[in-house]
């Protein structure tokens, strides 16, 4: 039986960090990523936020597949939600527990949640990054933001019709997307 235990920290991947010369045309609000039997898409429902607006960013995992249905397996959410302001250069992780929980996805009906916050920092970080993170509570303020964002899960080892009793199959699709938060009033 395969139990996860314990808190992980996302942050943003090699290939990743490796992209962050890519110019903003080559980002878009929303991406999707097909995977297989699975479609990731990463949706920011607006370009352009005011500073302290609640942003609308969602994970969204869809089954494509010939069964009806699939059970799945992840963390607390098979999202993440990794980001980095550009203007300042500072990322913001993404934390999340990880015990092992199942999800059954029917063919054709997403699975979507929504960002819900995310940043932390040690004693070792600088008090304007600090200051940034604590403001995150209240809204992004100004800056442009890429999220980094996947979906992290494996096909429940129950749901295998396999039994060779090979590992299940992990999957991690990631997408990129970029919102900005500017005052239009100025």
């Amino acid at each position: 039986m395969f139990i996860l235990t314990g808190c992980a920290e996302q942050e943003m991947s090699g290939a990743a960090q490796s992209n962050l010369s890519l110019n903003k045309a080559d980002r878009d609000s929303h991406a999707e990523v097909p995977d297989g039997d699975f479609v990731y898409r990463l949706v920011s429902e607006k370009e352009h936020y005011e500073p302290n607006e609640k942003v609308q960013v969602y994970g969204e995992l869809e089954y494509v597949g010939e069964e009806a249905e699939i059970t799945i397996g992840h963390a607390a959410s098979a999202f993440y939600f990794p980001m980095k302001e550009l203007i300042r250069d500072y990322n913001i992780s993404y934390a999340m527990n990880e015990p092992y929980i199942t999800t059954t996805l029917k063919k054709g009906e997403p699975l979507r949640e929504y960002y819900s916050g995310g940043g932390g920092y040690n004693g070792g970080d600088d008090k304007q990054f600090k200051a940034f993170i604590h403001s995150l509570r209240n809204g992004f303020p100004e800056g442009e933001y890429v999220v980094y964002g996947s979906a992290d899960f494996m096909i429940d080892s129950k749901a295998q019709r396999d039994s060779n009793r090979e590992e299940p199959k992990r999957y991690k699709i990631q997408a990129e997307i970029e919102f900005s938060v500017t005052d239009e009033s100025k």
